[in-house]
């Protein structure tokens, strides 16, 4: 049986000329990224939401462009047939284009990443373009990004209001002309998000955007419940991995404490006398 052919950007693209929806879902290692591509997802994202997923942290700010590379080069051990997608992380395209270039090729040449992702409008569009001309593909994300908690104050939904949703819309078209091949828009209105996506002939990735985007991402662990903690409105939970866990845990306990676990298929024999051992 022949192995199913890598999703490129051009199938993405595609998939919006199509009208057909476009899957993605984060991953931070090996086995996630196994299952996310054996399950059929487009585009597997290694979200810098690492830094709260994986590292504990209470937001995204001090992932490190060596964490990303690191995790990055663990989803790609895994040959997923998914396009991967690595976020470049806070402060690691802010201070100058030739450093912001230098870190997108280090997440691709190392990390193996088949794109990066830039959270940002106007104020990021000339690194944008300098990051394309290097032949690094650039998806955007607007809206809620997380980068940019301190100046937003805190996780919150943006372009409620007119002035905001302008501002949002504007951008989305700007980055299009950069020459980004998607965008992700977070936290913001469906009908925001429904007139970006029927203005672009790029698609639209929501998360907490509504249906009209071209295509949903949802964080791994969150779809799948491996958590316990509390998780935002957009998030729908497919499974309950956390209560699961617990469950196979306490079982696991008990069966030792009762002497249960390991029973004899569980354990290996010889059948040499071992009594010689003893003096």
């Amino acid at each position: 049986m022949l192995k199913p052919e890598k999703i490129t950007i051009n199938d993405i693209l595609n998939k919006k000329k199509d009208k057909r929806k476009i899957t993605a879902l984060t991953a931070y290692d090996y086995p996630s990224a196994k299952i996310a591509s054996n399950a059929g997802i487009d585009i597997i994202l290694v979200g810098d939401s690492l830094g709260m997923v994986i590292q504990g942290e209470n937001n995204t700010l001090k992932v490190e462009v060596e964490d990303m590379i690191y995790h990055t080069s663990l989803v790609s051990k895994a040959d997923p047939d998914s396009l991967i997608i690595t976020d470049m992380p806070y402060m690691s395209y802010h201070l100058s284009i030739e450093k912001s270039i230098e870190n997108a090729m280090k997440l691709i040449k190392y990390g193996g990443a088949g794109g990066v992702k830039i959270e940002g409008g106007e104020k990021r569009i000339d690194t944008i373009k300098a990051i394309i001309d290097s032949e690094i593909p650039v998806m955007g994300h607007l809206g809620l990004t997380p980068q940019s908690i301190n100046t937003m104050g805190g996780f919150k939904v943006q372009g409620k209001l007119k002035k905001k949703a302008e501002e949002i819309y504007k951008d989305a078209i700007k980055l299009e002309k950069a020459g980004v091949f998607s965008i992700v828009l977070e936290s913001i209105p469906e009908e925001l998000s429904q007139i970006i996506t029927n203005e672009l002939k790029i698609p639209t990735i929501g998360i907490g955007a509504g249906k009209f985007c071209d295509g949903q991402i949802l964080v791994f662990h969150d779809l799948l419940g491996i958590s316990n903690e509390k998780t935002p409105k957009f998030v729908r939970k497919y499974a309950n991995i956390y209560d699961i866990s617990i469950k196979a845990i306490k079982e696991y306990i008990k069966d030792i404490n009762s002497g249960n676990f390991p029973n004899d298929n569980e354990t290996y024999h010889t059948k040499e006398d071992l009594k010689g051992f003893i003096k």
